[in-house]
C-alpha cells in the first residue's frame, strides 16, 4: 500500500484537549459543509483487463474515460507505469508500458499516476533519490507515450532525507494537488507518518502549497492515521482517500476508503464518512473517480495478486451530480464551440439552463433559451444543468473545444 515495500528512509503528542476545541469551533463555522450529503456507492464489480498477467495497482481513470493508468506491484524495486484503453466499464484491453516514464535499472520506482484535462500526466518516481528530494514528475501524455518530461518544484515537499511525496491527487482543470507527505524510516512497515496538503499551481513545473491547506484539511489531518492515496473530484467537493490506524499491521489492521464533502471551493471538508473497508488480507486502496462522479476504480488485495474493481454510485451528493432523468434533454454539438443547442421533449412553462465550470462555479444562466452562446467559454469541461418549473431536472457534462 503506497507503501509497504518501499526502501527509503513527528510523532506529535496526544493533544486531545486541543482537538476537541478545534472540533468544536469546527462544527459552528460558518464554512462548515453542513448540508451536503455523503455519496454512496454500489457492489463491487471485478475490473477486466485483457492480456494482463500481474499485478495491477493504483489506478487512474483519464478524464474521457478512455485510458486506464495503473502499476504493477509496489515493491519499490521494480516498480513501472502501464496504461490500458477502455472497452467498456469493466472492461479494458492491456497496451503495455506508459512509454517515457519508466527508469531503466532497478532498484526503481515509478508509479501513481494522475492526469488533468489537457493531458498532463503526474506522478511518484524514485529516480535519484535522496540526493534530488524532489520526487514527483510531470510530462504530456499522448497515444501511450509521455513526452517533455521534468521534475515538479514547490513548497509542498518536506526536503528532508526519509520524507517523500508518496501519493497525489491533481484535480481535473489541473490547477491544484493533493499531496501525502510521508515519512518512512526502514523500521515502520509502511510510512510511519503521513500528512495531508493542498498545493496551487503557480505554472508547469511549480505548485505552492495554499496557505489555508491546513485548515481546510484539518478534520481529515487525523495524527492516529497513516492516510494516503487523495482524489479530489472534478467539482472540487468531494475528497476521497485511504486510511489505516497508526502503528503495527497486523492481519486484523483495517483498511478504510473515505470521502469528505463540502458545499463549495471555499469550504472546509466535513469529518471523513468511511465508505467501506476490508483487512489486510483484502486490503483497498487508492480511490480514482470519473470526471461525471459516477464510477469510482480502486484496487483490492487477492490471495493471489492485486487487482482492480469499480464501484457505481447511488446516490447524487452535489448540483454537479446527476440528477433524475425525469425530463430528458440532450446537448448538440458536443463538444461545442460557439452555440450550444439545447434539445428538451417535453412541455414547460420555466426552463433554466445554467453552465457551471468544474469548481462549481456558475458562468451562464439564461431563462426559456434552448440556444445558448458558449463563445465565451475556453477550451475545457464544463457541466450544464436544466431547471424545468423550479425543479432541478439533470445534468450533462459538455466539451468546449
Amino acid at each position: 500500500m503506497r507503501r509497504l515495500h518501499l526502501l527509503i528512509f513527528k510523532n506529535y503528542e496526544n493533544r486531545n484537549k486541543m482537538k476537541e476545541l478545534l472540533i468544536t469551533i469546527f462544527l459552528c463555522s460558518p464554512f462548515v459543509a453542513t448540508s451536503q450529503n455523503y455519496p454512496a456507492f454500489g457492489s463491487e464489480i471485478d475490473v477486466v483487463i485483457n492480456g494482463l498477467s500481474f499485478d495491477a495497482m493504483e489506478p487512474f481513470i483519464s478524464s474521457n474515460g478512455n485510458y486506464l493508468f495503473f502499476n504493477n506491484l509496489n515493491d519499490g524495486v521494480n516498480t513501472r507505469l502501464y496504461y490500458a484503453t477502455k472497452v467498456n466499464d469493466s472492461v479494458f484491453n492491456f497496451m503495455g508500458e506508459l512509454n517515457g516514464t519508466n527508469q531503466l535499472t532497478p532498484p526503481h520506482l515509478d508509479a501513481v499516476a494522475d492526469m488533468d484535462a489537457l493531458n498532463t500526466f503526474y506522478w511518484t518516481s524514485t529516480r535519484n533519490y535522496p540526493a534530488d528530494l524532489e520526487n514527483l514528475f510531470h510530462g504530456t501524455f499522448s497515444n501511450g507515450t509521455v513526452s517533455s518530461i521534468g521534475r515538479i518544484h514547490g513548497s509542498f515537499y518536506k526536503n528532508m532525507p526519509g520524507w517523500l511525496v508518496m501519493d497525489h491527487g491533481i484535480s481535473n482543470d489541473g490547477q491544484y494537488m493533493y499531496f501525502n507527505n510521508a515519512r518512512f524510516d526502514g523500521i515502520c512497515q509502511g510510512p510511519c507518518e503521513t500528512e495531508l496538503g493542498i498545493a496551487q499551481k503557480v505554472n508547469d513545473s511549480t505548485f505552492n502549497k495554499m496557505p489555508n491547506s491546513d485548515f481546510l484539511l484539518h478534520t481529515i489531518r487525523d495524527t492516529n492515521f497513516i492516510y494516503y492515496a487523495p482524489c479530489i473530484s472534478s467539482d472540487h467537493l468531494e475528497l476521497y482517500y485511504t486510511r489505516f490506524p497508526k502503528g503495527a499491521i497486523t492481519p486484523g489492521t483495517l483498511f478504510e476508503i473515505c470521502v469528505a464533502v463540502r458545499n463549495n471551493v471555499n469550504d472546509t471538508f466535513s469529518i471523513p464518512h468511511v465508505l467501506f473497508s476490508e483487512l489486510l488480507a483484502e486490503l483497498i486502496e487508492a480511490p480514482s473517480l470519473t470526471t461525471d462522479k459516477q464510477i469510482m476504480y480502486y484496487h483490492k488485495k487477492t490471495a493471489a495478486s492485486h487487482k482492480i474493481v469499480l464501484r457505481y454510485r447511488n446516490a447524487p451528493s452535489s448540483i454537479l451530480a446527476t440528477a433524475t432523468s425525469k425530463f430528458p434533454f440532450s446537448l448538440y454539438p458536443n463538444p461545442a464551440s460557439g452555440q450550444l443547442n439545447i434539445q428538451v421533449d417535453f412541455k414547460y412553462s420555466f426552463l433554466k439552463v445554467s453552465v457551471y465550470n468544474l469548481l462549481g462555479e456558475l458562468l451562464i444562466s439564461q431563462l426559456n433559451q434552448t440556444e445558448i452562446d458558449v463563445h465565451s467559454l475556453t477550451t475545457g469541461t464544463y457541466f450544464v444543468r436544466l431547471e424545468v418549473d423550479n425543479e432541478v431536472v439533470n445534468n450533462r457534462m459538455l466539451q468546449i473545444e
